[in-house]
C-alpha cells in the first residue's frame, strides 16, 4: 500500500471484515501508514459492523479496527444489514468535525433560496430513518450482543465443520460472519449450483473463484446450521466422483467472465444487461 502512495493519494481504506471473503484488514497498519503520509484513513465496517463492534465483547478475540486506533478518521456501518433496519440507510462517522463539513452540500446563489444538505443534493425519505430508529431503540445494545453471539457462535461452528471437508478451503480466517470457500481440485461453482438447488443461495466470488455464506441470524435457528452442513458435505462428496467435470448453466458465467483479459468487455456487457431492462416495445 505506501509504494502506491503518491501526490494524488486523498484517502487509504481498510475493510473489517470486507464482503468477498470476511477476512479483516489490518487496520492498525493501514492507520499507522496514514498518520506517517499525513493521509486520512477510513475503515469500511458496512458488512459487519454491528458485529464488529460488539465482538470482543461478546467473548471473541478481534484486532482493533474503531477510534481507538490512532490515525483513524472515519467509519462506515450499514444499518440495513447487522443493525437489522430496512434499506436505505446508513452511517458514516469522522473522528473530527472537519471531515464532517466536507460532507455538507452548501449552495448559496440559488434562485430557490439558500440550499444545504447533509450529504450530496437530493431528498431523502424521512420514513427510512424513522423505521431505522425504531429497529434499533428495539434491539438496543443487550439485543445487538445477543444476536452477535448466536451469529459468531454459528460462523465459527460453520467453519470448523468445512475446514474437515476434503476437497475445499477456507480463505484465510473468518473475522465475524462470513464462510467463503474454494477448492484446488474441482471447480467451485459447481459446488454453488448443486447447493443452489437444495436451495442455499450463495454468493459468487472472483480473483480468486470462490463462494461465501453471509451468515446471518436466520442461520443461528435452530437445526438450520446442520442441514447447511449436511447439504454442503453431500454436495462436495458427489463432486469429488467426477471433480475435472465443468460448471454449467448459469454459474458457468463467473468462470467466462474472470477469464475475459480485456475487463472493458465485461464492463460493456453488463452495460448492455442493465439498459435492456429499460427496454420498452414500441406499440403497433
Amino acid at each position: 500500500m505506501e509504494h502506491e502512495i503518491n501526490g494524488n493519494t486523498i484517502l487509504l481504506v481498510g475493510s473489517a471484515p470486507n464482503f468477498p471473503y470476511g477476512t479483516m484488514d489490518d487496520i492498525e497498519a493501514i492507520a499507522a501508514l496514514g498518520v506517517k503520509c499525513k493521509i486520512p484513513v477510513h475503515v469500511d465496517a458496512c458488512l459487519g459492523s454491528f458485529v464488529v463492534a460488539l465482538t470482543r465483547e461478546a467473548g471473541y478475540k478481534i484486532r482493533p479496527f474503531d477510534f481507538s486506533v490512532n490515525g483513524v478518521t472515519s467509519i462506515s456501518a450499514d444499518t440495513h444489514k447487522y443493525g437489522f433496519a430496512p434499506k436505505g440507510t446508513s452511517i458514516i462517522m469522522y473522528s473530527d468535525q472537519k471531515y464532517l463539513d466536507h460532507q455538507f452540500t452548501v449552495t448559496t446563489d440559488w434562485p430557490g433560496g439558500i440550499y444545504g444538505s447533509p450529504t450530496v443534493n437530493g431528498s431523502r425519505a424521512g420514513g427510512n430513518i424513522a423505521a431505522c430508529w425504531a429497529t434499533m431503540m428495539s434491539f438496543g445494545h443487550d439485543g445487538y450482543l445477543e444476536a452477535t453471539k448466536r451469529i459468531v457462535d454459528t460462523s465459527r461452528y460453520i467453519e470448523a465443520a468445512i475446514r474437515k471437508v476434503d476437497g475445499v478451503f477456507i480463505f484465510g480466517k473468518p473475522a465475524t460472519s462470513v464462510v467463503a470457500v474454494g477448492s484446488k481440485v474441482f471447480d467451485i461453482f459447481r459446488l454453488s449450483d448443486a447447493l443452489c438447488k437444495l436451495g442455499w443461495n450463495l454468493n459468487a466470488l472472483q480473483f480468486p473463484s470462490g463462494i461465501h455464506l453471509c451468515v446471518t441470524d436466520m442461520h443461528t435457528q435452530a437445526g438450520v446450521a446442520d442441514k447447511f452442513i449436511a447439504d454442503f458435505k453431500a454436495c462436495v462428496t458427489e463432486i469429488m466422483k467426477d471433480p475435472g467435470q465443468p460448471v454449467e448453466g448459469k454459474m458457468a458465467i463467473y468462470g467466462v467472465a474472470q477469464g475475459i483479459p480485456d475487463r472493458t468487455v465485461v464492463g460493456e456487457v453488463t452495460r448492455a444487461f442493465l439498459s435492456s431492462m429499460y427496454y420498452t416495445p414500441a406499440r403497433k
